[in-house]
């Protein structure tokens, strides 16, 4: 049996949230467990949470997913939604999410069409030590795009301000923070702390539990306290299988799941690409 060690570089991934405000943030414990050295994932896609560590300079990932959430008023989600990273610069990301969301309510019309834009850019400014923690900002903006009268959007700019921590203690690793804001008639300002135990069972598999809670988003509402188990599959190196799935414990959703295919790449893909021309 072989020990654990903490994941060396994580995938930044996916952003959409499990809810329709696609914004959040968090306080995670990611214990890593039977931890193979091979490529690892911390917390991002196929969970809720993230951590500070963005793209790669140069380097991009982009995903087709979907994500759908069974409440007792019915089905809500994207199908799918697409999701595109870069790293403009060393230790900063860019970030994009065009949805294609959905609204099927338990007793009306079901919904379709274009939903909230999510941008974001993602700025680490501290490095790891022996004593500091990794940390950065990931500010995100969400413009509502989504037609609100349909229950495709929030009507409203919304916007995210995590800073996210992180720092390893052995073979486990801490991160986390942010707060949300959400403006408009009847919604409030809210936040998000969340745990993720997770572990690379093979060379390309990993498999992991989420549990999180979410303060309430409007006035009179409730939060949401729920847990989502996942894995990643790494077909290549540039090609992963992200799923998860999970249900409110003390919330709204019944169901929840999150299906995702990503494809990563660097500059050398343009290269190759290129040389067909060339010839």
């Amino acid at each position: 049996m072989k020990t654990c060690q903490p994941p060396q570089k994580p995938f930044t991934a996916f952003t959409t949230r499990f809810n329709s405000s696609l914004t959040r943030t968090s306080i995670t414990w990611a214990a890593m467990l039977l931890v193979v050295s091979a490529p690892a994932l911390l917390a991002g896609p196929p969970f809720v949470t993230d951590d500070p560590e963005p793209v790669d300079y140069q380097h991009w990932e982009f995903y087709i997913a979907s994500q759908h959430t069974q409440t007792s008023d019915g089905w809500s989600g994207t199908a799918p939604h697409f999701e595109l990273n870069y790293g403009v610069i060393t230790n900063v990301q860019l970030h994009l999410i065009a949805p294609l969301a959905y609204d099927a309510p338990k007793n009306g019309a079901v919904q379709y069409g274009y939903g909230d834009t999510e941008l974001g850019v993602k700025f680490r400014f501290l490095q790891k030590t022996s004593l500091l923690p990794q940390a950065g900002v990931f500010p995100q903006v969400e413009a509502p795009t989504g037609d609100n009268a349909r229950g495709l959007g929030s009507g409203q700019w919304q916007a995210f301000l995590p800073l996210w921590l992180q720092k390893s203690f052995g073979d486990w690793t801490i991160y986390g923070g942010g707060y949300g804001i959400n403006p408009g008639a009847g919604n409030k300002n809210w936040g998000f702390g969340g745990a993720v135990l997770q572990c690379q069972v093979r060379d390309n598999v990993l498999v992991g539990g989420e549990i999180y809670h979410r303060t309430a988003m409007q006035t009179g509402g409730r939060g949401d306290t729920a847990f989502n188990v996942g894995t990643v599959i790494d077909f290549t190196e540039h090609q992963h299988l992200l799923f998860s799935a999970g249900r409110s414990i003390d919330g709204p959703a019944d169901f929840q799941v999150y299906l995702a295919w990503q494809f990563t790449f660097g500059p050398e893909f343009f290269h190759s690409f290129a040389k067909l021309f060339e010839k």
